[in-house]
């Protein structure tokens, strides 16, 4: 009976560490997927790898635009742009309904995922979130002379204090954003870019072997690029790259490459393993990616390399530099595993030292070796040779031992 008990009160404890782990969580496209209403927004979201950025993040409000209001923005819009205006529309904070008619001084400056993605000069990455008077709320550029061209229009979902989803009625407009010319193959410098943020190594490299010309060629569906640093390329356990075939090098070159747009949103909600250029089969030349916080961690199977430094972030082009240079198992090898703990070795028993044979009369009778003592943690009863308990078995022991302690207590009281 007291184990029954043992074991409903283990059970109850991992159910609420179960929950607690999964309200924390939320989806973006199946909150709006509930409402044909805004359809449209989701499919951008999907589109411009948003709703990736928006699930990675713990506390967040989502401002959504209907498919009218949202029609209206898309149609005379290329994709880059539509995503600079909807990441303006992300706030990196918690607004609910109640708060929004709580705000200090009836005003405020929050600042949106447009600011992190470098493409904000000034002020530009933040909204301004006024509480006007009749109840209402607006919100517009934090830019010098903006209006609130947008206002609240309702509460469409909350997780507190995780995210918060409102519809308002009108984009914010900030200052240049729907201007900016979109990316393409002859717009994209990508080796300017890249000597500007201290990869000039890596460049001249992509521009000798010609691998350049295959990153061009899948700028306009797609490319991302983890560009390692003049210093990753000094670093130690670095290869001679000399000692490399052509055919090595641009397959070395190819591996830093995807050839889809992945900015670091779509890298922190990775699960599987993702195909480079360089990917000719199934496993091969495979990148895989784990987070910790915000940051992104490459893995080869040779070296992690970390995602330093946003350089490019527009759709459908995003460049980052990278710690280590990206050493692919195919060129180079697994990394060694730990070498395996040697077995203990029991040192050979002495042989006896030879005597003359006694007599069948003499001859002692025969007595059965002691026994090996048994070890201090084997439980009485137990085989003097059976295997010591491992620790996790120790502590499950001890878990159980302490409660049935605590339920005798309980019952003799």
């Amino acid at each position: 009976m007291a184990a029954l008990r043992i074991f409903s009160l283990l059970v109850l404890t991992f159910s609420l560490l179960s929950v607690s782990v999964t309200v924390g969580g939320h989806n973006i496209t199946d909150i709006l997927a509930g409402s044909s209403d805004y359809s449209q927004f989701n499919s951008y979201l999907t589109q411009t790898k948003l709703a990736d950025e928006i699930n990675s993040r713990t506390t967040i409000t989502v401002l959504v635009l209907n498919n009218g209001a949202m029609s209206a923005l898309a149609g005379k819009h290329p994709l880059s742009v539509i995503k600079n205006a909807l990441s303006l529309l992300v706030l990196l904070d918690y607004y609910d309904p109640q708060k929004l008619h709580q705000i200090s001084k009836g005003t405020t400056l929050t600042t949106t995922l447009y600011q992190t993605t470098g493409n904000a000069p000034g002020n530009l990455g933040f909204v301004n979130v006024t509480d006007l008077k009749g109840g209402k709320v607006g919100f517009g550029s934090a830019a010098s002379g903006s209006k609130l061209d947008s206002s609240y229009t309702k509460s469409v979902k909350q997780i507190p204090y995780n995210i918060s989803v409102l519809e308002i009625d009108a984009p914010i407009i900030a200052p240049g954003i729907l201007t900016a010319p979109a990316p393409s193959a002859a717009g994209v410098n990508i080796t300017g870019l890249l000597e500007k943020a201290g990869c000039k190594t890596f460049a001249n490299l992509l521009v000798t072997s010609g691998v350049i010309k295959t990153y061009e060629s899948t700028v306009d569906k797609g490319l991302t690029v983890f560009a390692p640093s003049d210093e990753a390329f000094k670093a130690d356990g670095v290869p001679d790259l000399s000692k490399l075939t052509q055919a090595e090098v641009v397959s070395l070159l190819e591996y830093h490459a995807l050839a889809e747009y992945k900015p670091k949103g779509s890298l922190k909600t990775n699960k599987d393993s993702i195909s480079t250029l360089a990917t000719n089969g199934a496993g091969k030349f495979d990148l895989t990616t784990s987070t910790s916080g915000d940051e992104v961690v490459l893995h080869t199977g040779v070296g992690p390399s970390r995602v330093a430094d946003t350089v490019l972030d527009a759709t459908p082009v995003a460049i980052f530099t990278v710690d280590n240079v990206l050493l692919p198992t195919e060129l180079f090898g697994k990394s060694p595993s730990p070498a395996p703990a040697p077995e203990p070795v029991s040192a050979p028993a002495p042989s006896p030292a030879k005597s003359p044979s006694p007599s069948p009369a003499d001859a002692p009778s025969p007595v059965a070796p002691s026994p090996p003592a048994p070890p201090m943690d084997t439980p009485e009863g137990a085989p003097a040779d059976a295997p010591a308990e491992s620790e996790s078995s120790k502590a499950k022991n001890a878990a159980v031992h302490v409660s049935a302690i605590c339920l005798l207590r309980l019952r003799l009281e």
